[in-house]
């Protein structure tokens, strides 16, 4: 039951303020009888001193009482003030880092790995780490999980101080000489799933940032897409390289031999922009180039723009008001004892007031 800005939870209660009117009209007719006999009294007795009568006397005792009553019922009645609190939600976003090969040409400084890894904590530090959640993962011909979804910033900066030098792929493998955004993409939607299912759904914007070069995409990248899409997540890519590229950087072939699928020379990779455009555009998201804008830009662009997707709205935020009224319940009959003269009427009132006061203590 709502009245103006309270709600009742147990309005049951709230018939016994019936009887508070027919009380206050007892009151009243009782300090008219006590101002009558008053008047009555000062005209048939003469002294030689003007007698002087409080106009209402201990009756005010009862004025008390009758307040405490009517505390005590709205007490019963369980009062809540509703509060309209604005409760916008955090973002959930999946950071997938290229560890290829081709991410440690040195054509931006000091090499694309270590430039993507200084960005990272460029965005780390621009989140408010409230309620947004980051995770981390790598990929190259396959995903390398690295981070779950974490409001922890710290577990965050301690795997990139791991992973700050070089990526842990290693270049004498084939493996790491291909790049499958569709792989990282994959794991990102599992672990998505999987966070669900241990903590229920979350009202989290979701997004993933895509670091990479574009170098050499073999993955089914439009089936991640379409999941991706239907799912509402976008996807957003921040390409590191330039278009001018630079040779990637031949490993130290175990005993000097150099297997048939690294024969022929060294390798030069340059910035895939249309390639990352297109992957942006068809994932619902934007494409960003590192060193075209500062970092911070950069950073701030995608965490608004997810955040822009969050569900926010009023949220009611009850706050329980029966203890102020049981507090104004005993300030009420202690006053009332204040007004009591006579010891009897003094021990048998503090009495009841004591068990009145173990009987709220009991409902409550």
């Amino acid at each position: 039951m709502e009245v103006g800005p309270f709600r009742f939870l147990e309005p049951s209660f709230l018939w016994l303020l019936y009887g508070l009117p027919v009380l206050l009209l007892l009151w009243i007719w009782q300090c008219a009888r006590r101002r009558s006999a008053a008047r009555h009294y000062l005209a048939g007795r003469t002294v030689p001193v003007r007698e002087r009568f409080a106009m209402i006397g201990d009756l005010w005792r009862w004025l008390c009482v009758t307040v405490a009553i009517a505390l005590t019922v709205l007490a019963l009645a369980r009062p809540q003030s509703v509060v309209s609190v604005v409760h916008t939600t955090g973002a959930d976003i999946i950071i997938l880092l290229d560890g290829s090969a081709s991410m440690r040409a040195q054509d931006v400084q000091p090499d694309r790995w270590q430039r993507a890894i200084r960005w990272i904590r460029t965005f780390a530090e621009m989140l408010s780490w409230r309620e947004d959640h980051v995770a981390l993962g790598l990929f190259a011909h396959y995903a390398a999980p690295q981070l779950r979804l974490t409001k922890d910033p710290n577990a965050l900066f301690f795997f990139l101080d791991h992973l700050g030098t070089e990526s842990p792929f290693r270049l004498d493998i084939d493996t790491t000489w291909d790049t499958n955004l569709e792989a990282g993409i994959y794991w990102g939607l599992r672990l998505l799933d999987k966070s669900d299912e241990l903590y229920g759904s979350s009202a989290n914007a979701r997004a993933f940032v895509v670091l990479t070069d574009g170098q050499a995409w073999s993955g089914d990248v439009g089936t991640s897409l379409e999941l991706t899409t239907k799912r509402e997540i976008p996807i957003y890519v921040v390409g590191v390289g330039t278009l001018g590229g630079a040779t990637i950087p031949e490993p130290a072939w175990p005993g000097g031999v150099v297997p048939s699928w690294a024969e022929g020379g060294p390798v030069r990779s340059s910035l895939d922009r249309r390639s990352l455009q297109d992957i942006a555009q068809a994932g619902l998201g934007r494409y960003f180039e590192l060193d075209r804008e500062p970092d911070r830009a950069v950073a701030l662009r995608i965490i608004r723009d997810v955040r822009s997707r969050s569900a926010s709205g009023a949220r009611e935020n009850p706050i329980d008001l029966y203890w102020h009224f049981l507090l104004g319940t005993a300030a009420a009959l202690g006053l009332a004892l204040t007004f009591t003269k006579e010891r009897p009427q003094l021990w048998w009132q503090a009495i009841t007031v004591l068990g009145a006061l173990l009987l709220l203590v009991s409902l409550t």
